[in-house]
């Protein structure tokens, strides 16, 4: 595992927390910023969620100039998860063109009527008509194979989590990066299903917002997963290497320090995601 950018294939983190973005001198080793992923396959830019993160990748993105084709995949709707969408830099630039796509709200609404929600007075003093970029906004079915791209496969899987959310498996030159965040295990079949699905994974970037003791006696049914479930399906699935993401608000780089050294004795290999941090398969 190289932690550069020098090849064809890899992550880069904007946003590693979950529920609400925390700035302070508590967060400055693992970041504050909720779920943004960039995953560059070759000269192609996928970005995963669009939480405060987001932010900050659209402005790397103008500063390296040129028109920006790219697509938006989001895991779900919740707030943590979009609410960088208002103040991400390329929106507003014509030329741009950007694809926002969503499988979980099947057929309740669109990914457009949902984003649009967003910036609705009162809420926000303007809508998306102050986008200047050519946006489109797709609708997926969850399970099914996407290819964004030539030679870049996408599968989706419907995860456990309230109102919905998926899983990606981005596969490109024989590589494969699993994004799985928003996932409560203790679902028999959805567990499995995300056994089989992370299958040989090269890196599974997974929902670790607590640990079992805390899981056990606050958080049970709050739609998210523990370091130490994420290590049991990572061996169950005979995978690569482990990302423990979406750090809970409340864990500060002390405590995530201890998170990351007892996840590394109990499976060595694993990474506690920061943002910045780069990985390649």
């Amino acid at each position: 595992m190289r932690l550069n950018a020098g090849g064809d294939f890899y992550v880069r983190f904007w946003g590693v927390r979950g529920s609400v973005a925390c700035a302070g001198p508590d967060t400055l080793r693992y970041g504050g910023n909720t779920s943004c992923l960039e995953i560059r396959c070759g000269d192609d830019l996928l970005i995963f969620d669009a939480g405060t993160g987001i932010r900050y990748l659209g402005n790397d993105l103008m500063k390296q100039g040129g028109v920006i084709d790219t697509h938006i995949f989001l895991t779900h709707t919740h707030f943590d998860h979009i609410c960088g969408i208002l103040f991400f830099a390329p929106f507003f630039i014509p030329g741009n063109r950007i694809e926002i796509a969503s499988g979980h709200l099947g057929d309740t609404m669109t990914t457009k009527h949902a984003l649009s929600g967003l910036m609705m007075s009162p809420l926000f003093p303007v809508d998306m008509t102050v986008f200047n970029a050519d946006l489109t906004f797709t609708d997926f079915t969850v399970g099914s194979v996407l290819r964004p791209r030539e030679g870049i496969t996408l599968k989706t899987l419907r995860l456990h989590h309230t109102n919905g959310a998926t899983g990606y498996r981005i596969e490109y030159q024989d590589k494969s990066i699993c994004y799985i965040t928003d996932h409560e295990h203790g679902d028999e079949v959805a567990d499995q299903r995300l056994v089989s699905f992370i299958e040989g994974a090269d890196i599974v970037i997974y929902d670790a917002t607590y640990t079992d003791e805390e899981y056990l006696k606050n958080h049970v049914g709050w739609g998210h997963s523990t370091w130490q479930q994420g290590a049991r399906f990572c061996d169950m699935a005979n995978v690569g290497t482990y990302v423990v993401f979406h750090h809970d608000p409340d864990h500060d780089d002390d405590f995530m320090d201890q998170v990351a050294e007892d996840a590394s004795a109990r499976r060595p290999g694993t990474i506690v995601a920061r943002e910045g941090m780069i990985l390649k398969p």
